[in-house]
């Protein structure tokens, strides 16, 4: 009996993993990756080791995908803390960024900019 109680709690159990893992903060997308708007998101060949070096004035052309105070790491997506204390989601250790003259969902002006700006891929 003891056995028959284990193999229908490990399902449940299972279940309620699956329930609580986080959404992820951005999808994949015609072989991209987006943000919840829609928009593609690209990485900085400048940044380094988790880090974004992409602050003041670039950060203006390529805002930052933040993420809230109560955001939390998932598989392989991870939180950097940024120069100015903010909050960046990154995935597979690249800070995420939006391309400011990207003007709708789907648009990738932004790929290949001085050649250190590319789409995020999943």
């Amino acid at each position: 009996m003891k056995h028959l109680a284990l193999a229908l709690s490990i399902p449940a159990l299972l279940l309620a993993a699956c329930a609580s893992a986080p959404p992820a903060p951005a999808r994949a997308q015609d072989g991209a990756l987006v943000g919840a708007n829609g928009m593609t998101l690209y990485t900085f060949d400048k940044d380094a080791g988790g880090k974004s070096a992409c602050n003041g004035p670039c950060a203006m052309n390529w805002p930052p995908l933040m993420a809230g105070a109560d955001a939390k790491a998932s598989g392989d997506w991870s939180v950097i803390t940024r120069d100015d204390g903010s909050r960046q989601w990154a995935y597979k250790s690249k800070p995420l960024y939006y391309w400011v003259k990207d003007q709708k969902p789907g648009e990738r002006s932004g790929d290949g900019v001085n050649k250190v700006w590319h789409t995020a891929t999943p």
